[in-house]
Formats: C-alpha cells, sequence, structure tokens
C-alpha cells in the first residue's frame, strides 16, 4: 500500500510539473514559423506577448528591440483588435484594425512578416506592445540609427542577409545590429498592399497633425538612409517594440 501512495504522488508531481511546463511554454500556431534569417553570432533574448507569441529580442546599445515584427491580435487588456479585409471598411476606419501581410492566414507568411497595423491600434490606450515594452518612438529610432553610425551604415546593420526576402539588394547587408528588418510593404487607405520584398515599414508611436504619424522605412536599393517620413494613419504597417 505504501508502495501505491509512493507512486500516485510521484505521478501528481510530475503531472503538475508538466503542466507548469506547458504553462511557462504556450502552444502558439505561429511560433517557430519564422524563415527570417538571424544572426548566428549574436545572442537574443526571448519574449512573449499578450496572445503568447514568442519573439527574439536583440540589446542594441542602451535599447533592447524586438528582433521581429509584431503579430498580436489582442491589446494588453485582453480585447480583441479587429481584422479588417475589405477596403470599404479600411479606408473609413477611426479605431486600430490589423491586416495580414499579403492578405494571407498562413502561419509561415505570418510568423516572418508580422501583421500590419494603422496607426489607431498603435494609439490606443488598451496598448498594442506586450507587458513592459512600447511601440518605439521616432526619437527611439533615431537613437538606434545614431548607435548604428547613421545613413548606409545604419540600413546595412540593420537588414536581414541576402535575398531570401528581400528581392534583391543593392549592396550586402551584414545584419550585424540583429534587428533582422524584413520588407513587409504596407497596405494603404484602400487596402491594396505594396512592396512586399521591396520595403520595410514601421510606425512609429509619434504623431505629425491631425491625419497623419511618422514612420521609418528601408528600401531594398536605396542605401542612402533609414528613412523617416510621416503618412496617413489609415496605412497600415509593421510594428517594433522597443523594451521600457
Amino acid at each position: 500500500m505504501r508502495n501505491i501512495l509512493v507512486l500516485i504522488v510521484l505521478a501528481s508531481l510530475m503531472f503538475n510539473g508538466c503542466k507548469k511546463h506547458k504553462d511557462l511554454d504556450p502552444v502558439h500556431p505561429t511560433n517557430g514559423k519564422t524563415t527570417a534569417v538571424f544572426n548566428p553570432n549574436l545572442v537574443y533574448g526571448i519574449l512573449e506577448d499578450q496572445d503568447g507569441n514568442i519573439y527574439k529580442t536583440i540589446k542594441i546599445g542602451t535599447q533592447t528591440w524586438m528582433a521581429e515584427n509584431l503579430r498580436v491580435t489582442h491589446y494588453r487588456n485582453g480585447e480583441a483588435i479587429p481584422v479588417v479585409n475589405e477596403k470599404t471598411i479600411w479606408m473609413n476606419l477611426s479605431s486600430g484594425a490589423y491586416c495580414n501581410n499579403t492578405i494571407t492566414n498562413n502561419n509561415d507568411t505570418i510568423a516572418t512578416y508580422g501583421r500590419l497595423y494603422n496607426w489607431f491600434a498603435v494609439s490606443d490606450v488598451r496598448n498594442l506592445s506586450p507587458t513592459g515594452w512600447h511601440v518605439a518612438s521616432d526619437a527611439e529610432w533615431i537613437t538606434l540609427i545614431n548607435y548604428l553610425n547613421g545613413g548606409s551604415s545604419a540600413a546595412l546593420k540593420l537588414k536581414e542577409v541576402g535575398t531570401k526576402h528581400w528581392k534583391s539588394l543593392y549592396t550586402n547587408s551584414n545584419n550585424s545590429s540583429g534587428f533582422t528588418a524584413l520588407p513587409g510593404g504596407y497596405c494603404n487607405e484602400e487596402r491594396g498592399l505594396y512592396h512586399v520584398g521591396d520595403y520595410g515599414y514601421w510606425w512609429t508611436s509619434t504623431p505629425a497633425y491631425t491625419s497623419f504619424a511618422l514612420y521609418r522605412h528601408i528600401s531594398l536599393d536605396d542605401i542612402e538612409s533609414v528613412f523617416g517620413l510621416y503618412n496617413s494613419k489609415l496605412m497600415g504597417l509593421s510594428v517594433r517594440c522597443v523594451k521600457d
């Protein structure tokens, strides 16, 4: 009888231990699916968002950045971010929404490129970013660019190496920063999707005028800079977060 009780206790401990481990390692359909080429010479951290998505993170200078584009579908309080695929709805939005790159439900593509968000989702008080993180401001992008020596130097150090996702490269990138910038394109106010493979676009948290906000972009063949511009808050762009 005593041996039976011991076996029961051990089985219980094993079950609870496995359950705890599962809770710490949530199953999500996009986890482990990315085809991005990270820098094998750097040590990446790990970040989990409110959906259970797992991302690589990288320390660059005094900042710690996500090394992947955000793909969350809920705000931090658990409320869903609407997915909008109809252009007549998208172009009239005044609240947060997202669409998938190439308008797909393919988990490999979503895991690699992340999702595209309008700026209303970026600025929503319910918080798009995981706890302890925030959508990078334009000033924080400038800090990143300056740390990487600015101009073409920063662009080359940020881009993923090779042409697996970039259609071509005017010069050879090295991704020495570990940032692993990908060309996720954008969707415009009419829900057209453009420049996948050609350009990477990332919202900043910095507004510009009533209907516009600042963003950063990198092109496949222009090595002059990581450009900072502003555009309509209705645009659907990628998002990178930085640690608080």
